[in-house]
């Protein structure tokens, strides 16, 4: 009777073993899926706002004026552009309107015998090809296009720094030169207004991703 137990109770073992190993095994968790960070382009729209300071010469090449001392002030308005990228180059168009609070001033005497009064203008804007190299993040670039002042036209070159703290806002400083043409607004009267323009700006830029 004894022996009985003992071989029922060694039956009953192996049975349970057997079984446990027709168990399916518990799968391993799945990894964890992490999205990689999308890669920082400078391609898109954007808008911004720019301050500085700018600096002017009145060069009147046929008379003297009353005041035609270079004359300094503040700058300041807002800008709209493009970029696209291609690699590393970056290539866009901007156009800007400025507030500008500094030229020359006085009187002359045309060829015509006629006063003409020379009014310093507080305004100008311009409309520029940008063409650079980008850093990841940052952008090292220059600048140059077309510019115009009330009835003055001209052309204005530069270039600039701007860095991308995030996907979508940037920060640059930018240095310009402008030419405008005032030949046509005097009879007899040969000259040009050019300055320079030292501003930093803050640009929105509306990505594509």
């Amino acid at each position: 009777m004894k022996k009985i137990l003992l071989a029922s109770v060694a039956l009953f073992g192996f049975a349970g073993a057997a079984s446990a190993a027709d168990l399916p095994m518990r799968a391993a968790p799945p990894a964890p899926i992490i999205a990689a960070a999308p890669l920082f382009t400078w391609t898109g729209f954007y808008v911004g706002v720019n301050a500085g300071y700018g600096w002017s010469n009145d060069d009147f090449d046929s008379v003297d004026l009353a005041d035609e001392d270079d004359d300094g002030g503040f700058v300041g308005g807002a800008q709209v552009g493009y970029n696209y990228q291609i690699g590393s180059f970056v290539v866009g168009l901007e156009g800007d309107i400025q507030y500008a609070d500094f030229g020359s001033e006085g009187a002359f005497i045309g060829t015509d015998g006629a006063t003409y009064d020379l009014d310093r203008s507080d305004w100008f804007g311009t409309v520029r090809a940008r063409a650079g190299v980008a850093f990841d993040r940052a952008l090292i670039y220059a600048t140059g296009g077309f510019a115009f002042a009330d009835d003055a036209n001209g052309w204005t070159v530069g270039g600039g720094v701007e860095y991308a703290f995030t996907n979508n806002l940037s920060a640059k400083i930018e240095g310009l030169y402008v030419n405008l043409d005032n030949d046509d607004d005097f009879p007899g009267f040969d000259g040009e207004t050019d300055f320079g323009v030292i501003r930093a700006g803050l640009n929105f830029r509306f990505g594509t991703y």
